[in-house]
């Protein structure tokens, strides 16, 4: 099931922009210190490094992604998530916009 909204949390007002633009996320806190990011990512390739284990849900749009280590594509799309490990990078393609939430774990 895919999330529509999120209750009870602080918004960062102030944007993180990636790659000249094509990837722009708020950061949001909940009642319990959890922390998650919202954004979208625009039509392009481009590779991420991960601190701290994700899990990329999509909500609306969607994405190709290769883990790290991995020659395969695998396709992401409203409803679905893929996890990727601490430490770590991974590829996304995206060719229509591609609006996630980023699961810290």
């Amino acid at each position: 099931m895919t999330t529509s909204h999120i209750d009870n949390v602080t918004v960062s007002t102030q944007a993180s922009v990636y790659f000249d633009g094509k990837c722009v996320s708020h950061a949001i806190t909940l009642a319990d210190g959890t922390k998650k990011s919202v954004g979208v990512v625009l039509p392009a390739t481009l590779t991420f490094n991960t601190r701290a284990p994700e899990i990329m849900e999509c909500v609306a749009g969607s994405c190709e992604y290769k883990l790290d280590g991995s020659d395969t594509w695998v396709r992401s799309a409203a409803g679905d998530t893929f996890s990727v490990p601490g430490n770590a990078k991974f590829d996304i393609r995206v060719t229509e916009a591609y609006h996630y939430i980023c699961h810290f774990g």
